[in-house]
């Protein structure tokens, strides 16, 4: 009888233990962000799966609730963005730590603090309010910017080239949006589009002028709203493709 007893009482302690290992974990956990030449002050740290919002303080230190699998995404001006995915091990950590990479920028102008406020505007270079232009369309631009000109650059066809350009370069620049701004498993499991029709679904999205406004926008709380009902009329063309 006692033998029984002891049987019964490791095979229960089995079942808690394995009942505990399923359990998600989700816990506090405090970091560290480091960087070399750079600060690390004021960085922003958004679990991607809540939501949940921090922000480094002057040694670099923050802390945020997760479990595991969760995407951290740290983002600064001076720095180049990066996804952590945290595991088992993270959660284990007393202190998790992050490198960051700073971000190389192109040196265009010399600014005098003394003058701050002097642009090619107040010098009257150009007009107050012009529109910048991207490179493709100021090559456009360009090409209409004399009679003659334009009308030998429609004979050639290079008109009609650059404006092909230019809405290239746009949809490149609104597809690097899209693509950083929702992971794979994202579209597999919540919008439930097919891995192989991913990037399809991603160019359909940026034809949709809604759509596109609300990620120039940045605004990630419209984007999954409209990405939802999106996903559903996507989900419809490819099936009827069958």
């Amino acid at each position: 009888m006692k033998t029984i007893n002891i049987l019964l009482l490791f095979i229960l302690s089995l079942f808690f233990q394995v009942s505990l290992g399923q359990t998600i974990i989700t816990k506090e956990i405090s970091g560290r962000v480091t960087a070399d030449s750079s600060s690390v002050e004021a960085i922003t740290i958004v679990n991607n799966t809540t939501q949940e919002t921090t922000i480094s303080d002057n040694k670099g230190l923050f802390s945020i609730v997760v479990k595991e699998g969760d995407v951290l995404v740290l983002s600064a001006v001076n720095l180049e963005p990066l996804r952590k995915r945290i595991t088992a091990n993270d959660l284990k950590l007393d202190m998790l730590l992050i490198k960051m990479t700073t971000r190389n920028f192109e040196l265009k102008e010399v600014v005098i603090n003394e003058f701050s406020n002097i642009n090619a505007e107040n010098l009257g270079i150009i007009p107050y309010g012009q529109k910048k232009y991207t490179p493709a369309e100021r090559k456009l631009y360009t090409a209409k910017s004399s009679m003659t000109e334009t009308l030998l650059n429609k004979i050639s066809g290079r008109t009609a080239m650059l404006k092909k350009e230019a809405i290239v370069e746009k949809k490149e620049i609104l597809y690097s949006k899209i693509e950083y701004l929702f992971e794979e498993n994202y579209y597999t499991e919540r919008l439930k589009i097919p891995l192989e029709h991913i990037k399809g679904f991603q160019l359909y999205c940026i034809d949709d002028q809604e759509f596109v406004n609300s990620l120039n926008a940045k605004n990630k709380t419209v984007c999954m709203f409209l990405i939802t009902g999106l996903a559903q009329k996507y989900l419809t063309i490819i099936s009827n493709e069958k």
